[in-house]
This record gives structure tokens, C-alpha cells and sequence, in this order.
């Protein structure tokens, strides 16, 4: 099993994440975050991924560290999990539609990270959350799984579709990108023979 779990202490949280790649999509999740913890239970359901994820966090001042530390917990759990990254796909592409929302996401397990975020609100928050937090949590992910990610919300209204669509997106391309490929399971999936390196100089 791809297992990755890392333990994160910081003056501003304290984060244990795992995640198991080979999972069934099940999540035990409690950052003290409600509607963060329902994104990252959409994550784990729709990507098959197992992702435990227990926070603690300075809620009292806000959101954003707590936000940010749990994509970082998370992100370097799944490199972990990753490993040397030997057969997966490495690319996912999913587009999903939610309503009157069409998220597309796509994404290379490169171990070079990148973030692009064409993504925009009409609300400041949902429920208690800012909404530019959503940007700080896959940028922090992103980073740390190294992935080159890039989400792109198509159309939408309802800002609550247009987040959840995000996250199940990026669920949708990660389950592609880490399956294990049966035509070349033993190889890295790089005509450099190895994953990461300079953003500049794609494998």
C-alpha cells in the first residue's frame, strides 16, 4: 500500500495527515474548519484516496493558518505516499459540472510544483471561511505534492458550487494520475528517468 503520514507542529497548529493512494475513498477529517472538512471529504470520496487529517489550529485570529498548514500536512503526505513515483500515469484531466458550475482541473504529478488558479468569487466568504483561502489551500498542496496544477472554473454562480466542483475536480485528476500504469509499472514515467527539477525544463 502508498502510504504517506506526516505530523506537523508549528506556534500556529498541529497537523497529523495520511493519506493512502490505494484506498477506497474514506476520510476521517477534523480541522475545526466546517466547510473545510467537507471539501477535503469530497477529496477523499471522489479520488478513492484515504485521507485522515486532524487539526489544531489558532481559529481564534482566523482561518488562513490553519487553511494553508493542512494543504502543506496533506500535500507532503501524498509526495510521501508518492515515493519515487514509479508507474503511476502521472496526468489527470477531469472537467466537472455542478449545477449551473463547470470546473475544469488539470494536473501533472511532475515533482515540480506549480500552481495556475483561474478561479474567482462574487462573496468575500462561505459561512465563516474567507473565500481567498480556497487559492492558499491548493497553492499549499500543490507545492508540497508536487504537482503542476492548473484549475480553471469555466462558469458559475453559486459560490459554493464553484469550490465544491474545484475540489472534486482535483479529486477526479488525482485518481488518474496516480493509478498505476499496467504498461509501464516499472518505470518512471519521464524520459529523464526521474521526477523534479527546474520548472523550466519539462521532462
Amino acid at each position: 500500500m502508498r502510504i504517506g503520514k506526516v505530523e506537523r507542529r508549528t506556534k500556529e497548529t498541529e497537523i497529523m495527515a495520511e493519506v493512502n493512494l490505494d484506498g477506497e475513498g474514506r476520510s476521517a477529517i477534523a480541522t475545526g474548519i466546517g466547510f473545510l472538512d467537507h471539501m477535503l471529504d469530497q477529496l477523499a470520496r471522489h479520488s478513492l484516496i484515504d485521507i485522515t487529517c486532524k487539526a489544531k489550529g489558532d481559529l481564534h485570529i482566523d482561518y488562513h493558518h490553519t487553511t494553508e498548514d493542512t494543504g502543506i500536512a496533506i500535500g507532503e503526505a501524498f509526495s510521501k505516499a508518492l515515493g519515487d513515483r514509479k508507474g503511476i500515469t502521472r496526468y489527470g484531466e477531469a472537467t466537472i459540472p455542478m449545477d449551473e458550475t463547470l470546473t475544469r482541473v488539470a494536473l501533472d504529478a511532475s515533482n515540480r510544483p506549480y500552481l495556475i488558479w483561474k478561479v474567482n468569487f462574487s462573496r468575500d466568504k462561505l459561512g465563516e471561511m474567507d473565500t481567498e483561502l480556497f487559492k492558499e489551500w491548493f497553492q499549499a498542496f500543490a507545492q508540497n505534492a508536487g504537482l503542476t496544477l492548473h484549475v480553471e472554473n469555466l462558469y458559475g454562480e453559486n459560490n459554493h458550487h464553484i469550490v465544491e466542483s474545484s475540489f472534486k475536480a482535483l479529486a477526479r485528476a488525482l485518481r488518474q494520475a496516480v493509478e498505476i500504469d499496467p504498461r509501464k509499472s516499472d518505470a518512471i514515467p519521464s524520459t529523464k528517468g526521474t521526477l523534479g527539477g527546474s520548472l523550466a525544463k519539462p521532462a
